[in-house]
């Protein structure tokens, strides 16, 4: 297209949380039809997902499949075809994959095709704050891990692709700790639209004692949950929501729950070689032979940057794609295999709208002073432990927040974040050279700011629908019959109209 193209991630690209992606992606290849991924999209996000995106998102994704394969992705294979899978909410086999890889091996083969078109990586940065004026972007702050300095980089148009804010609930999360929502937070701080913060999807199956996750190719290939009395209490290719208050339900009867995939033990080293290691590492438990104790975990967020069709945020030239994105795909309930095709169509629709914009713009030579302060965070000379708060808080959110909730669990979560107090914490590492503490106490600040916009928004929406689930309003509301939006603290719902 000849513009300068940079990445910049605060982790090595292939380190990035899209490698969790395991079970597969969506797209409708051979016996399966487009139209039944667009109903079976629009069911799971109980009529909160535009008709109009997700008829974008599943017509383009064949392409994307096309052209992953064209690149040297290496899906699993059935003879010539492409192997799919059925995951939950699917009528059809429907989830490409690669055994139970598939987010890692997307992750190395664009990272590959980046290389040998030289684009440049910088790693190492974390992302502070972006520069806007006059609601035109104009490039960010980032802290050099390396070194700890703000430094500043220019740019005529950003795609935001940070990740979502699952990990706000820490140990109890799927997520890696540092995805809190940095990308979603500087653009809200900025003054972008925000939507549907309360939807925050719980993965059915993820370890019971480290919320690792199991993928949910286990059950797709005819995996059970059992409870401690023996019984299959669900039917476990159901949309994630269901199944997960189903466990839900067992586990506040006292009863344990159990993943068993012992009767298609003979396919495990095949189709899921990772979840044998992940459960013998982390569980010390063969599931070859043996029932897996499992727990839902946070795992997904829905909501993010409010973006329309082309990936364009509120923010003139301020583009958002995956799930730092609200692209108004997955509503209430995202289908699982959705994930990394959303990714890939919306990615490629941000590139070539980003190319647009910037042909269409005059842009001034605007100073942005660094206002991004780390002294005051260094100076900090409290007594508590900052660590010690953000388990506490996961725990709050988990117990009072999570997957079934109400006015008063809202209110006692809502309470607790309000009564942090940043100036009686202090990071005990001064160096400046890979300061961890520095990166980990900016994650807190983070993780706070991004609770309380969750913990509003759940408040805000009294009704039960999809992953929001509230024991207060256990139905559907017709009155928030539409995706909830997040402008300079206003909190509102807007219908959509295709």
């Amino acid at each position: 297209m000849g513009l300068d193209v940079l990445v910049v991630s605060q982790t090595n690209p292939t380190n990035s949380q899209t490698c969790m992606a395991q079970g597969g992606m969506n797209a409708a290849l051979y016996e399966d039809t487009t139209n039944y991924h667009v109903e079976d999209t629009l069911i799971s996000s109980k009529n909160l997902a535009s008709k109009n995106a997700v008829e974008i998102f599943c017509n383009n994704i064949l392409d994307e499949i096309e052209f992953l394969d064209s690149i040297g992705m290496a899906f699993s294979r059935d003879g010539e075809k492409i192997a799919q899978r059925k995951l939950g909410g699917a009528r059809n086999k429907r989830a490409c994959y690669a055994k139970d890889y598939t987010g890692l091996r997307v992750l190395h083969v664009l990272f590959d095709y980046a290389n040998k078109l030289q684009i440049p990586f910088l790693n190492n940065y974390k992302l502070l704050k972006f520069l806007v004026d006059e609601n035109k972007i104009y490039g960010a702050e980032f802290l050099d891990i390396k070194t700890s300095e703000v430094k500043t980089i220019k740019a005529k148009s950003v795609i935001l692709a940070s990740g979502g804010y699952s990990g706000i609930f820490g140990k109890h999360s799927t997520n890696q700790l540092s995805t809190i929502g940095d990308g979603i937070l500087a653009s809200y701080n900025a003054g972008a639209v925000l939507s549907n913060l309360e939807f925050v999807q719980f993965h059915p199956t993820a370890l019971k004692s480290s919320s690792i996750l199991i993928s949910e190719s286990a059950r797709g290939e005819g995996g059970y949950l059992l409870n401690s009395d023996n019984e299959r209490f669900v039917n476990e290719l159901l949309a994630r929501d269901v199944v997960v208050k189903a466990i839900h339900e067992q586990l506040q009867k006292g009863k344990e729950v159990f993943l068993d995939v012992r009767h298609i033990s003979h396919i495990l080293k095949h189709v899921m070689p990772q979840e044998l290691k992940l459960a013998k590492l982390h569980e010390n438990i063969d599931i070859a032979s043996e029932l897996l104790p499992i727990k839902p975990a946070a795992h997904y967020s829905m909501g993010g940057v409010l973006v329309d069709n082309f990936a364009r945020s509120s923010i003139r030239g301020l583009f958002a794609v995956g799930e730092a994105s609200q692209s108004n795909i997955h509503g209430a309930n995202r289908l699982g295999g959705n994930s990394l095709s959303e990714l890939l169509v919306f990615g490629k629709i941000a590139v070539q709208c980003a190319f647009e914009y910037i042909k269409s713009q005059n842009f001034q030579d605007i100073k942005f002073e660094n206002s991004s302060n780390l002294d005051v965070i260094f100076s900090l000379n409290g007594d508590k432990n900052f660590y010690k708060t953000k388990d506490e808080l996961s725990d709050i959110l988990y117990n009072f927040a999570g997957i079934v909730k109400n006015e008063n669990s809202l209110i006692k979560a809502l309470n607790f974040i309000e009564n942090i107090d940043v100036h009686e914490y202090k990071i005990g590492d001064k160096s400046t050279t890979f300061n961890t503490d520095l990166k980990n106490f900016l994650e807190f600040l983070s993780q706070i700011e991004l609770s309380k916009l969750y913990i509003k928004s759940a408040f805000f929406r009294k009704e039960s629908r999809g992953s929001h689930l509230r024991d207060d309003f256990e139905s559907e509301n017709v009155e928030f019959d539409g995706i909830s939006i997040i402008d300079k603290d206003k909190i509102f719902i807007h219908k959509l109209i295709d």
